[in-house]
């Protein structure tokens, strides 16, 4: 087996060995080939016969193309099918929108379905895509830059044509909802080559006014070409740089415009906008009897929870004399538990002591005080003072020394004799006879 796919001979061998392409897995190939698929052929258009129509329980639908020559598997995925405005059914001859693809657990070539319709409508629904897919990429549609409308708006705006049973429709649906609504009318035109840029100038005129709280942009059902002008980009922006949230109910359920994407809310016709934008009369009452109701229990709960407080809180309350009589009983028991066997003895001898020591330090104290005033006694006899008052006199000199020799004085001399009351300053005249014998 080798030797035939490697050939008969060493050229072959090496001629494998050195010029040989990649070697590919089959799932590599098929992806390779459904990579080039792609590239070569982003959106097909295709008209065809529908046969071995198969809808699957996931939601998926499963059919071939045919024509009298040829056919081709087909696959249109649950989220393309859920948007189809029409029932297939065997032998319809339908227009198709789809990618070329290879189904690889088969190798099979099928046509990957993004849209479809019955053959004859022309390039509308193939603008329609790709203006969706266009705006669907700005994030133009996205959810989270979309209001929800008041649920009792003040005003309730509507934008369509005065001539349109659409109006009647909705001002019809509004009066039996609630009559006292004010309703105010955009008059625009809903259809032909004027529409769009028509609608545009209600829309800005809404705005400006600024009279109402939501706005209806509605009309009723037609063609497709007939609904063309609600899928005209300028208006689809307009619609969602709204101030006021817009409401789009255009065309039957079955009808899709970008104008409904664009909407804060798509609702599947122009009585179902009304409907949307206001509630009934009932319906409020209802509201406003379930809020009560709620309130009500509410409230009754809340004074249960205070009630059950308040009984636990009252058989933790007690009388002032109660609580200070159980402190001190506790405290009675803690200072028995603290004061250690013996203590009393230990105390009673502490007291004896310490009266002990007491008398011993007052008898000391009587004691020193008897002796400090023999030695005061002994020293007042002895003090100075007394022998100045006996008559004697003491001497000093101007430098403040005691002066007991004549000899250390001399003729000018200033002295200072203190007296026992007194004392007075002299000059030295002369020395006396006595001082100089010595």
């Amino acid at each position: 087996m080798n030797q035939g796919f490697l050939g008969t001979g060493s050229e072959s061998i090496g001629a494998l060995s050195t010029k040989s392409p990649e070697i590919l897995a089959v799932s590599d190939l098929l992806r390779r080939v459904t990579s080039a698929l792609e590239r070569q052929f982003p959106l097909l258009r295709v008209r065809g016969e529908i046969s071995n129509l198969s809808l699957a329980s996931s939601g998926h639908v499963y059919f071939s193309l045919k024509d009298r020559q040829a056919q081709m598997r087909c696959v249109m995925f649950r989220a393309k099918a859920h948007n189809l405005a029409f029932r297939p059914k065997e032998g319809d001859l339908v227009d198709v929108l789809a990618q070329l693809s290879v189904y690889e657990p088969r190798g099979d070539l099928q046509l990957q379905i993004e849209q479809m319709r019955p053959a004859g409508q022309g390039d509308l629904q193939l603008q329609f895509l790709r203006l969706k897919q266009k705006l669907q990429a700005e994030g133009l549609f996205d959810q989270a830059r979309k209001r929800t409308p008041a649920a009792l708006p003040k005003a309730i705006g509507v934008i369509t044509s005065l001539q349109a049973a659409a109006l009647r429709d909705v001002l019809a649906t509004l009066a039996q909802r609630m009559p006292s609504m004010p309703v105010v009318i955009y008059p625009a035109s809903v259809q032909g080559v004027g529409a769009p840029q028509s609608l545009i100038e209600a829309l800005r005129l809404a705005n400006a006014r600024c009279e109402c709280d939501v706005l209806l942009l509605v009309r009723g059902g037609g063609s497709i070409e007939d609904l063309w002008a609600f899928n005209d980009e300028a208006l689809a922006r307009s619609i969602a740089a709204s101030e006021l949230p817009v409401i789009a109910g255009i065309g039957h359920e079955s009808d899709v415009t970008i104008a409904d994407f664009a909407a804060d809310l798509r609702a599947p016709t122009p009585t179902a906008a009304a409907i949307e934008a206001c509630p009934t009369r009932q319906s409020l009452e209802r509201q406003c009897q379930q809020l009560a109701q709620a309130m009500a229990l509410a409230w009754q709960a809340c004074l249960r929870r205070f009630e059950q407080q308040i009984d636990y809180l009252s058989r933790r309350i007690k009388a002032p004399s109660q609580r200070l009589q159980d402190r001190a009983e506790a405290l009675r028991r803690l200072s028995l538990r603290l004061r250690p066997p013996g203590l009393d003895r230990l105390v009673q001898r502490l007291d004896a002591q310490s009266q002990a020591l007491r008398l011993a330090l007052e008898k000391a104290m009587r004691s020193r005080e008897n002796t400090l005033a023999n030695f005061a006694s002994q020293l007042s006899l002895l003090s100075p003072e007394r022998v100045l008052e006996r008559g004697y006199a003491l001497v000093l000199n101007d430098e403040g020394h005691v002066v007991s020799d004549a000899s250390a004085l001399k003729a000018g001399d200033l002295l200072d004799l203190r007296l026992a009351k007194g004392a007075v300053e002299v000059l030295v005249q002369a020395r006396h006879g006595v001082l100089e014998g010595q």
